[in-house]
């Protein structure tokens, strides 16, 4: 960050951003990445390059964050809500066929905690009908479905750098465009709607207002932060993984007391992102969340299912989504991050182990 304010420029687009750019396009292979001041605008930025309108549809699974579905609502697109699998929570993709209709225009799948969707179900449905898919990848860097990187299946794939997520820049965000044909217009929607960029390289000798746009480029001093967490991501990852494996070792007892573990399809690869686990009821999530805070430990439960919404419930079409109010209802996240010691895991271990009456 100090090299970036002694560079003299730490607005967009500075010497940093580039550095950031330059490591999605080379190291994972993305055709473009652009950063942004996060995931949310990132999603926004793929409403905008899909020109999504009025009356268009967006699939995307009801059990996620709010951000995926207000960047297709504020360009008037109806959320048209898929179910949880039971495995895990990702989207059902086996369903998607039966909820396509000629007004459907893109799918959003959620790698949720940093495990794949089935995306070969999803691209073969989005082949079928000619549809975009936008990969919502906030959770889901250094991850990968049959040894491709998340982000690089999808039309446009999003990233989040949010102070929760494995790599951080407190907030943040990355697009990413794997079909040519949105590059130059999404330089544009992030520049406000000009081709300042074009200008930039040289290419012009003025910018204009071209477009619709908005400012949606950070700070290049947020791009240092972030460029400081991907030099170290190697070792981020391997700690955040081996946090991981010890949860999934030490709870593998549970299963036999019906406690679901987080489940990795053979077709995915595990980040490290988050470790939950999923109780039988709604009572006994509750009841374990208040013994481990009774004891220091902080456990949260995760989304609530978006369908159920106060602000979307009444355009929902009525269907049941099981598993994403089952989801929403039984499943509890534990401390996971980095400078996690491992006393302080096995304490986290032992509280839960005990309140099953395993300790």
């Amino acid at each position: 960050m100090e090299e970036a304010v002694r560079a003299g420029k730490i607005s967009g687009d500075g010497l940093f951003t580039h550095r950031v750019h330059r490591f999605f396009e080379q190291q994972l292979g993305f055709a473009k990445a652009l950063l942004t001041t996060s995931c949310t605008d990132a999603l926004e930025m793929a409403a905008l390059l899909l020109h999504i309108r009025p009356g268009d549809e967006v699939i995307m699974p009801s059990f996620t964050f709010v951000s995926a579905a207000n960047a297709f609502v504020l360009r008037g697109a109806h959320i048209v809500f898929a179910d949880s699998t039971a495995l895990n929570p990702n989207l059902d993709a086996g369903a998607l066929d039966g909820l396509v209709t000629p007004r459907t225009r893109a799918i959003v799948p959620v790698h949720y905690a940093g495990i794949a969707c089935d995306m070969d179900a999803v691209l073969q449905v989005a082949v079928r009908y000619g549809l975009a898919v936008v990969e919502d990848a906030a959770h889901a860097i250094d991850s990968y479905h049959r040894g491709r990187p998340l982000g690089s299946l999808g039309t446009l794939a999003t990233f989040s750098f949010h102070e929760t997520k494995n790599i951080i820049s407190g907030e943040g965000g990355l697009l990413v465009l794997n079909d040519p044909q949105f590059a130059g217009r999404a330089e544009i929607i992030r520049e406000k709607g000009t081709n300042r960029s074009a200008l930039h390289r040289g290419e012009i000798d003025k910018y204009s207002w071209v477009d619709l746009g908005s400012s949606f480029l950070p700070s290049d001093l947020i791009a240092a932060y972030l460029w400081a967490q991907l030099e170290k991501l190697a070792d981020i990852q391997q700690r955040r993984r081996a946090i991981w494996q010890r949860y999934y070792e030490a709870f593998a007892g549970l299963q036999q007391q019906g406690v679901g573990l987080p489940n990795l399809p053979a077709y995915a690869t595990n980040n490290g992102h988050l470790f939950y686990l999923v109780c039988r009821d709604l009572a006994e999530r509750t009841g374990l969340i208040a013994y481990l805070r009774q004891r220091s430990i902080l456990a949260v439960f995760h989304y609530l299912p978006l369908h159920q919404s106060p602000y979307y419930a009444g355009q929902h079409d009525g269907r049941t989504l099981t598993w994403a109010t089952h989801y929403a209802d039984c499943l509890v996240r534990l401390p996971l991050y980095y400078e996690l010691a491992e006393t302080d895991q096995q304490r986290v271990t032992d509280a839960v182990l005990a309140f099953y009456h395993l300790r």
